[in-house]
């Protein structure tokens, strides 16, 4: 993982980066390993209340690597010289390459991405799994995989559903046009647009990290789980979900914090 992504803590927020900077981060075999990796850390440390994903140099990640990643394939059914076919499920519903964009979904704290620079193809999946995405509005974004006769599959047409209209989601894909973080705010890939999207994105972390972890850590779960329940369900899931949380220490200190007009002092 280390010549790959890097992560660094600081007061509860993970700071996380892709370093294949000489390649706009683009992702070979090493940076899948990478970043399935990073996915295994964050999701084992309970003191982060926040995550930052970001690309080290001139862009966030221009999607596939194709020269490495043809050289360590072995075969049509093969994802990308791991040895496994893209029919494996190997981390539950998702293959690898779906992984990598999905886990971000399924850590437990709020993941803020900051787009930069280039995002193209298997790099914008990647951002769309993020929680919230923070884009330079001169950021360079594309579905690229139909230029490859390909269709997108890292987990974007999971990802996109209910973020970009339907008309809209096909127009980029069959065309693979590229596109600003401008436009990608209008569209629905972007949550903000800002011209130091690293820095929007650690503030939206640091007040996300000021809340507590525990009602924090519910609200995604219920986020994550809302896309498959019928309205019955999702009334049930709200109510059971308070229970969870009410009247627990983090919560008591929460209401005590307001009234007193300080900071809150939660534990993880």
């Amino acid at each position: 993982m280390k010549d790959r992504v890097a992560i660094s803590v600081e007061n509860h927020i993970a700071d996380v980066r892709l370093i294949r900077a000489d390649k706009m981060n683009a992702l070979d075999p090493a940076m899948f390993q990478g970043i399935i990796e990073a996915g295994k850390q964050l999701s084992e440390m309970t003191g982060v209340r926040a995550a930052v994903l970001s690309g080290e140099g001139r862009s966030f990640c221009a999607g596939l690597d194709m020269a490495s990643m043809a050289s360590a394939g072995s075969g049509g059914n093969v994802s990308g010289g791991s040895g496994t076919s893209l029919m494996d499920r190997t981390h539950g519903n998702a293959n690898d390459f779906q992984y990598v964009c999905t886990l971000w979904r399924a850590l437990p704290m709020p993941v803020i991405a900051a787009v930069h620079g280039v995002c193209f193809g298997g790099g914008l999946q990647i951002a769309s799994g993020a929680d919230i995405r923070v884009m330079a509005p001169d950021a360079r974004l594309s579905i690229m995989e139909m230029k490859w006769g390909l269709i997108p599959d890292m987990g974007g047409y999971a990802l996109w559903r209910g973020l970009v209209r339907d008309d809209v989601l096909r127009e980029l894909t069959y065309t693979n046009r590229e596109f600003s973080g401008l436009e990608a705010k209008e569209l629905g890939f972007a949550t903000y647009v800002d011209e130091n999207p690293h820095a929007r994105a650690m503030a939206i972390a640091a007040e996300i990290a000021s809340r507590s972890p525990d009602a924090m850590r519910t609200a995604k779960d219920l986020f994550n789980r809302l896309p498959d329940m019928d309205e019955d369900t999702i009334l049930l899931a709200e109510s059971e979900s308070q229970m969870k949380i009410i009247r627990t220490p983090n919560q008591i200190e929460a209401v005590m914090a307001g009234m007193q007009k300080r900071t809150a002092q939660f534990m993880d």
